[in-house]
């Protein structure tokens, strides 16, 4: 009788986390690319952050969710820690919302919801509305799997060991720690408060040991974030040991003020409850909402505090030299609903290696300097570094639950990488005729140095707006880049045009001629990639658009 009961627990318990895990996860794909939006633009003040952290965290279901992408945000530099403190706040407070939700016993309904859901996910076509579909089924899962727990706990009662063991729970320290170590096992509070308020419901647990296991719920959530954090930058351990001082130190301050007034705080708490399990999820919520209001006031200190707790600073790289990855890779935080953001940064350094090493070749073609000339060589090898690289990221990633606005641009950065690389290919070519000039003493005229320096500029203005208007997704520079494109064209049939006809004439030798044709086609090449990195974004979304 005992193990068909534990069996079902357990049954319970198994559908209870994959309906939760699937809620979050279809969640962050539906609105996840918005979530982290509205996180990167409303954070600027800790209050507003903390509001954000609020919403981010009772639509996602999952606090561990908002403070990894936190956690992931201060590690690209997205956020600094000031910021990551609000939402981390306001994070402890929406995660109420599932206890609250669970405690409406929303259970009898979970069937049609289930009902509901399925049938959206095999009768509708839309990408979108499958998805939010997915959200539906997981909401239906979560609650067919407390049912199934419920039913349990009732069978429980008759199991003299379980009733003796839970019964024995008085110790308030005991209580804290075996919250805490559940939810560091679960790595959810969520779940391991669910799991406490229907013992409660169920009279299993006494109401009076729920406050202290609930404080042990939330030092335990903040395993999740110490875990993910440990392979990111200091910024990003700190961000996770914010999350922890605040969880560590609420937690001290309500336990002591339970110790001396437990009664009237439980009768306040009871007043407004209407059972049991309304009684543990109030808890639940007042706990943290007062844990905010205590430590809110003094956020710059636990800020300060994580910077004592984590000393000292990244140990500085040149990133222009070594081949090495800043923003992903394996010391980065990793976070599907950052992945994408993370990779367009790591782009963005790659497009500026590029151009700069496109300017500097340019400049050993005209001054002969040696430096240059290896140089140029030797950030090329780094750009194809970072080429395979983010190539073998982004294959990775595509394999990951991502925001569905994300998985639409996956393809562009592909090209992305691909046309950045060949800006860094024709910088190479660019200093091959610099060595080859330097070797065979040819000369270029001042007339032609002049042209390609025009055609340079618009070159280099070219590459300026694409790298704004893909990191951005912005249109704004669309008009001047297709113009300054054509320029660039007419241009370089221009100068080809005059280059014969200086040979003709004789003013030129072939060799000087031959050069400077070809650097006169590869800078057109140039503008062609420029192009179709400015335009990747719009074009992959239309793509997207005409498949669906």
């Amino acid at each position: 009788m005992s193990l068909s009961i534990f069996i079902s627990m357990a049954g319970g318990l198994g559908l209870f986390l994959f309906g939760m895990e699937l809620m979050s996860d279809s969640i962050e794909k539906v609105a996840g690319a918005k979530l982290r939006r509205i996180l990167e633009i409303f954070t600027n003040n800790r209050f507003m952050g903390m509001l954000v952290g609020i919403i981010f965290t009772g639509i996602v279901q999952s606090s561990s969710a908002c403070t990894v992408m936190v956690v992931s945000f201060v590690n690209s530099g997205l956020m600094n820690l000031f910021q990551a403190a609000g939402v981390i706040f306001g994070a402890n407070i929406g995660t109420t919302v599932t206890s609250q939700l669970v405690s409406f016993n929303l259970s009898e309904y979970a069937p049609i919801i289930l009902l509901v859901g399925v049938c959206m996910m095999l009768f509708c076509k839309n990408q979108q509305v499958k998805k939010f579909a997915e959200v539906i089924v997981g909401f239906g899962i979560l609650f067919v799997g407390l049912s199934t727990m419920s039913d349990a706990m009732r069978g429980m009662k008759e199991v003299p060991q379980v009733v003796n063991l839970l019964s024995s729970l008085t110790q308030p320290i005991v209580a804290t720690l075996v919250g805490l170590i559940l939810t560091a096992i679960i790595q959810s509070s969520s779940v391991t408060v669910s799991i406490v308020l229907l013992l409660a419901s169920q009279d299993l647990l006494a109401l009076s040991i729920t406050p202290y296991i609930i404080l042990g719920c939330n030092i335990g959530s903040c395993a999740t974030a110490l875990l993910a954090s440990m392979s990111g930058k200091k910024d990003a351990k700190r961000a996770a040991m914010i999350h922890f001082l605040f969880n560590v130190i609420g937690t001290v301050i309500i336990y002591i003020i339970l110790l001396f007034a437990q009664e009237p705080i439980m009768e306040l708490i009871h007043s407004i409850s209407a059972d049991n399990g309304r009684f543990v999820a109030n808890t639940h919520t007042i706990i943290k909402i007062f844990q905010v209001i205590i430590l809110f006031p003094f956020s710059k200190q636990i800020v300060k505090l994580a910077c004592l707790c984590v000393p000292g600073e990244d140990k500085k790289v040149n990133y222009r030299e070594s081949y090495q990855l800043k923003f992903i890779g394996e010391k980065a935080v990793f976070n599907p609903a950052t992945a994408v953001v993370d990779a367009i940064k790591e782009l963005e350094r790659m497009a500026s290696l590029a151009n700069e090493n496109l300017n500097r070749a340019m400049n050993a073609l005209i001054t002969l300097d040696e430096e240059d000339i290896a140089e140029v060589y030797e950030v090329e090898k780094n750009i194809n570094f970072l080429n395979h690289s983010i190539t073998d990221y982004l294959v990775k990633i595509n394999q990951t639950t991502l925001p569905i606005e994300d998985l639409k641009s996956l393809g562009a950065l592909f090209h992305v990488a691909n046309d950045i690389e060949r800006i860094g290919d024709h910088a190479e070519n660019v200093e091959d005729s610099a060595r080859q000039r330097r070797e065979e003493g040819v000369t270029i005229s001042k007339e032609a140095q002049r042209e390609l320096g025009e055609m340079l500029e618009m070159v280099n203005r070219i590459i300026q707006y694409a790298i704004e208007m893909f990191m951005h997704s912005d249109e704004a520079h669309m008009q001047e880049v297709i113009q300054l494109e054509n320029k660039v064209d007419a241009m370089e049939k221009e100068l080809q045009r005059a280059h014969v006809e200086r040979l003709t004439r004789g003013e030129c030798t072939p060799q000087a001629g031959m050069i400077f044709s070809d650097v006169v086609s590869g800078l057109e090449r140039v503008a062609d990639h420029a192009t179709n990195i400015a335009f990747a974004i719009s074009l992959s979304e239309e793509e997207e658009e005409s498949n669906n």
